[in-house]
C-alpha cells in the first residue's frame, strides 16, 4: 500500500475558549473570549466549546457563562454563520444540566451540552463527586431532560488508556462505558485521554475497537492531550483506525481546572495531578490544522485565519505557547529564496 488509510474529511471542534482558559490562573476577559470565538465561527469552525456551567465558586473562570452565551449569540459579527454552528457548554453534574436548560429556554443557551465518566473509579469521585452508578442513573435522568429541551448530549469517557491517580485502565471498560452512553440516549461520545497516558500503538487498538463495535465515525470524536508530547502522533494513529472527529485548542492549552486564580486559591478540581501543572494541554489546533492540510484533508477551515488568531491567543494569555506552526508558517509550495 503506497497511501496511508485515512479519512478523506475531518471535522476539528475547537475547545479554547473553554477548556483551553480553564487552566489559566488569571481571569480571562470576557471580551476576548468573545473575541476569539468569533474568529473561530468566521474561520470556518462549526463546533466551539463555550463555557461551563457548573459552580463558578470552584472554577472562577466560568463565573461569565450566561453572559458569554448571550454575547455569542447576538454578535453581528458572526450572525451569518451562527446558525450552522453547535455550542457546546460543559454540565458534569444534574445542577449544571438546569442551568443550560433554563438559558436555552431563555433563548441564549447551548445546542449541546457534555456530562463525562472516567473509567477509574478515583477519578470518577474526584471528578464528579460521585460513583459511577449514581451518575449514570444522574446521566439518563439529564438526558432525557436536555432532548425534551431540544439539546444534543455528548457523553464523555475518560481515563480510557490510564489514571493520574490509580495508573494502569483497561480499554474493554472505556469500549463498554461508550456503549452505555448510547444506550442511555448520547448523541455522541468523546473519548479523551486527559494526562496523556495513550501511546498510538495502544490509541489505534482502542478506536479499532471502538469502531468494530459501533461503527459510525461521525459519532465518535478523539481528544488527546500532550503530556508527554504524543499528541498528534495519536492523532494520525485515530485517524488510520477510521476516526474523522477531533478536539484541540490554540496554541494547545487547557487541562485541569486552575486551582489558583488571580492570585487567590480557588477549589477547582483539587491538586493538581503533576507537580508542574505547566506540563498539561492539548494538541495544538494551529498545527493539527496545518498537518491535516498538508496531508491533503479536507476541514472547511481557514488555515492562514486559524495561525492568526493562535498568535492573538498568546497575547491575550501573555505567553509563549506550544504551537509551532505560528512561526514556522505552512510548507512553502514554490522556492523561498532562502
Amino acid at each position: 500500500m503506497s497511501q496511508l488509510a485515512t479519512p478523506r474529511q475531518v471535522t476539528i471542534g475547537d475547545i479554547t475558549v473553554r477548556d483551553g482558559f480553564q487552566h489559566e490562573e488569571k481571569r480571562i476577559p470576557t471580551t476576548a473570549k468573545l473575541w476569539v470565538l468569533e474568529q473561530l465561527l468566521l474561520a470556518g469552525f462549526r463546533h466551539v466549546e463555550v463555557t461551563n456551567f457548573g459552580n463558578p465558586r470552584g472554577m472562577p473562570q466560568f463565573a461569565d457563562a450566561d453572559e458569554l452565551f448571550k454575547l455569542i449569540r447576538s454578535s453581528k459579527r458572526v450572525k451569518d454563520v451562527i446558525g450552522e454552528a453547535e455550542l457546546t457548554a460543559i454540565t458534569i453534574r444534574e445542577r449544571a444540566v438546569d442551568r443550560a436548560i433554563a438559558a436555552r429556554e431563555a433563548g441564549f443557551g447551548p445546542d449541546r451540552i457534555l456530562m463525562m465518566v472516567s473509567t477509574s473509579p478515583s477519578h470518577m469521585v474526584r471528578n464528579s463527586g460521585l460513583e459511577h452508578d449514581a451518575y449514570w442513573a444522574e446521566a439518563e435522568r439529564c438526558i432525557k431532560k436536555a432532548h425534551d429541551a431540544g439539546i444534543k448530549v455528548n457523553g464523555t469517557v475518560s481515563t480510557i488508556w490510564g489514571c493520574p491517580i490509580e495508573g494502569p485502565t483497561e480499554l474493554r471498560d472505556a469500549v463498554a462505558f461508550t456503549r452505555r452512553w448510547f444506550e442511555i440516549g448520547a448523541d455522541d461520545v468523546e473519548h479523551a485521554d486527559h494526562d496523556g497516558s495513550a501511546p498510538p500503538n495502544k490509541v489505534f487498538e482502542y478506536f479499532s475497537m471502538i469502531l468494530d463495535a459501533m461503527p459510525y465515525p461521525e459519532k465518535h470524536i478523539a481528544h488527546f492531550h500532550v503530556t508527554r508530547g504524543w499528541g498528534l502522533a495519536n492523532v494520525l494513529a485515530a485517524l488510520q483506525a477510521g476516526i474523522c472527529r477531533f478536539e484541540s485548542t490554540m496554541g494547545g492549552i487547557g487541562g485541569q481546572p486552575a486551582n489558583f486564580v488571580d492570585g487567590c486559591p480557588v477549589a477547582g478540581t483539587g491538586a493538581y495531578y503533576y507537580t508542574d501543572p505547566n506540563i498539561v494541554g492539548l494538541v495544538s489546533t494551529e498545527d493539527l490544522v496545518v498537518m491535516l492540510d498538508e496531508m491533503g484533508m479536507e476541514t472547511g477551515l481557514n488555515v492562514d485565519w486559524i495561525l492568526e488568531i493562535g498568535r492573538t491567543v498568546e497575547r491575550i494569555v501573555g505567553r509563549r505557547l506550544r504551537s509551532e506552526c505560528i512561526r514556522t508558517g505552512r510548507i512553502p509550495k514554490k522556492a523561498t529564496g532562502l
